[in-house]
């Protein structure tokens, strides 16, 4: 159950970071209003927020996340961004996610 509840929050912080990032990109890459910047600063704000929510030491919560990500990017990368992905990217996340799922089952120790 916790690799379910931190899998399903690092999805969420993986996401606010995204599109925290993405704002950014529109407004300086493709013409965007600088607008963008204002909610690209609460989804970091929020991002920073999630990752506290963890009952782990920083430096493993960044590890675990940094997995969670790979997978959440390559997934923005296909659907934002409409490109296919190889199994290379599907077995990069696989792995990724595997080793996130090791990092997390050594949080029991701490809580």
């Amino acid at each position: 159950m916790l690799i379910l509840k931190t899998t399903a929050l690092f999805l969420v912080t993986a996401l606010a970071e995204i599109i925290g990032c993405f704002l950014p990109y529109l407004w300086l890459r493709k013409s965007g209003s600088p607008w963008l910047l204002l909610p690209a600063v609460l989804s970091l704000s929020l991002f920073v927020w999630l990752l506290t929510l963890h009952p782990a030491a920083s430096g493993r919560i960044y590890a675990a996340y940094g997995g969670v990500y790979v997978a959440t990017a390559l997934v923005w990368l296909r659907v934002v961004d409409g490109e296919r992905l190889s199994i290379l990217d599907w077995m990069g996340a696989g792995i990724a996610l595997f080793g996130m799922a090791i990092i997390v089952l050594g949080w029991r120790s701490e809580v």
